[in-house]
């Protein structure tokens, strides 16, 4: 096979309560590569299309271009590769758009390898592409993406968390933008003690929830008491829409990724479908326009297309 294709989902990065390592991969949005292999020990990035196209073309300054010049440095490789993006997942949106085209593409020339890894062994490559676009290494958008569902990311492990499968998430986009560089910056300043004690124990109850399949532990657990209220104000009709979820019996919402996206979890999906339109309308009360999509919290790993 001298080419191939993949598709990786869109995702919801920190889940509230785990910063930079746990995420959730969801169901509709996401982005293409179609990877070829080539003769020379290069890697090119022949096109970008789709709802964003002014990307860096260069392979060192580019996502899935970094991602497969690891891969090929790290495996020593005597062949090359050449790639076209289609992306669909905006850029600054929260949802992962600079991760889904390094995993994607990292799966397409996966299948090109006369020996292929497994999904796990990709992720330190995906990393080093994900540093390309955010500035930082964090595997909370690239782990679930691989391996689908909740995904606890730590620098070297991937740990795939059990969800019951009735789980349920939201997610709304807003039509606004907010770089992930710029949500980082914001983070800067000292954080108290008391507060990342209660971080961990939020932690704590979300994982220990989810293996239970308790949804009072998660709803005692998933909130956000570090990163979002610092990044709150930056999202325009946050505080409305956050409320409109945990009015429709959200277990809780919080910033997806860096925002500007929200994100709610339900214990199941008619509870979800219900929540959606009054999170909508709370962006349009605030003037924006939004999409929503609902995925089980199980969401799918990327995978090859034909």
């Amino acid at each position: 096979m001298s080419s191939a294709c993949a598709f990786a989902p869109a995702s919801i990065g920190n889940v509230a309560v785990g910063f930079d390592i746990l995420g959730q991969s969801f169901a509709g949005p996401g982005d293409r590569a179609t990877v070829r292999r080539v003769a020379e020990p290069v890697v090119r990035i022949e096109a970008i299309r789709g709802c964003v196209s002014a990307l860096p073309i260069e392979a060192e300054r580019n996502t899935a271009g970094r991602a497969l010049i690891a891969l090929r440095e790290a495996l020593g490789l005597p062949f090359g590769f050449s790639i076209e993006l289609d992306k669909g997942i905006a850029m600054g949106s929260g949802m992962g758009g600079s991760a889904a085209s390094c995993v994607a593409a990292l799966v397409a020339a996966n299948a090109l390898l006369d020996r292929p890894l497994q999904a796990g062994e990709l992720y330190p490559f995906a990393i080093e592409g994900e540093a390309v676009s955010s500035g930082s290494r964090h595997g909370d958008n690239v782990g679930p993406m691989l391996l689908g569902g909740l995904v606890l990311a730590t620098p070297a492990r991937l740990v795939r968390i059990d969800v019951p499968d009735a789980w349920h998430s939201v997610v709304v986009h807003p039509d606004a933008v907010l770089e992930t560089r710029h949500a980082r910056e914001v983070l800067n300043a000292a954080y108290r003690l008391s507060d990342l004690v209660g971080q961990s124990a939020n932690l704590a109850l979300v994982l220990s929830g989810c293996h239970r399949g308790d949804a009072g532990m998660v709803r005692e657990g998933l909130a956000d008491v570090l990163v979002e209220p610092r990044r709150a104000p930056l999202i325009t009709g946050f505080a409305a829409v956050k409320q409109a979820a945990l009015d429709a019996n959200a277990m809780g919402a919080s910033i997806s990724g860096a925002g500007p996206s929200v994100f709610a979890w339900f214990e199941n999906r008619t509870d979800a479908e219900a929540a959606a339109p009054g999170m909508q309308a709370a962006f349009h009360a605030a003037g924006l326009a939004s999409q929503a999509w609902i995925s089980p919290i199980n969401g799918p790993a990327a995978t090859l297309i034909a």
